[in-house]
């Protein structure tokens, strides 16, 4: 037998409350009515090296029909190092169908970032400036490309006044379908490196 909505709401109560007493000032609510909740986690207590926020959002059918809806904030994970994680968390939840999986998110992530911290990984840049992080945030998908630091009038002259038949269509990538309560989403993927690309 399905859980009720009041079982599911519950369940989803009694989940926020553990992990809140277990992880105390890393635990952070976000919006109580929109369950939206954010955790802090390093890879040690004393001096953590290696840090990332786990965003997420838990929709009503949650725990048992839907999985949380998730976000990782961190201004050294992008590419493989994302598409792992992510994985990971992806196969956690697949594992665990109609079961409360938060609280294994968040050791997952843990251990990956104690993994980073024992290999021979590189420090991530941590002389940032909250200001600095923010701005970074905005390229992570367009590789080594840096509008940011360009005047955005003049970008847009360039964009504008630029011939694009000389610049060549990604592969586009399509994901399979997926349909929910009558609504269909379907993923679309393309490798960019320029913003005539991404325009294109």
């Amino acid at each position: 037998m399905a859980a009720s909505d009041t079982e599911r709401a519950q369940q989803q109560i009694d989940e926020i409350e553990a992990l809140s007493s277990i992880y105390g000032d890393d635990w952070c609510v976000v919006d109580e009515d929109e369950k939206i909740y954010c955790i802090k986690i390093s890879d040690c207590l004393d001096q953590p090296k290696w840090t990332l926020c786990l965003q997420v959002i838990l929709p009503p059918g949650y725990p048992t029909a839907e999985p949380p809806i998730y976000q990782l904030n961190a201004p050294w994970l992008r590419g493989q190092d994302y598409t792992e994680l992510a994985n990971s968390l992806e196969e956690i939840y697949v594992q665990n169908l109609g079961e409360s999986i938060l609280y294994l998110w968040v050791e997952k992530i843990r251990e990956v970032l104690v993994e980073k911290a024992q290999s021979s990984d590189p420090e991530p840049d941590i002389k940032k400036t909250t200001e600095e992080v923010d701005e970074d945030d905005g390229d992570d998908f367009l590789l080594d490309y840096q509008p940011i630091q360009e005047d955005q009038i003049k970008m847009l002259n360039y964009m504008t006044s630029e011939s694009r038949e000389d610049e060549e269509v990604p592969p586009i990538h399509h994901g399979n379908p997926i349909t929910d309560r009558r609504s269909t989403f379907q993923a679309h993927l393309a490798p960019v490196v320029t913003t005539r690309q991404v325009s294109r």
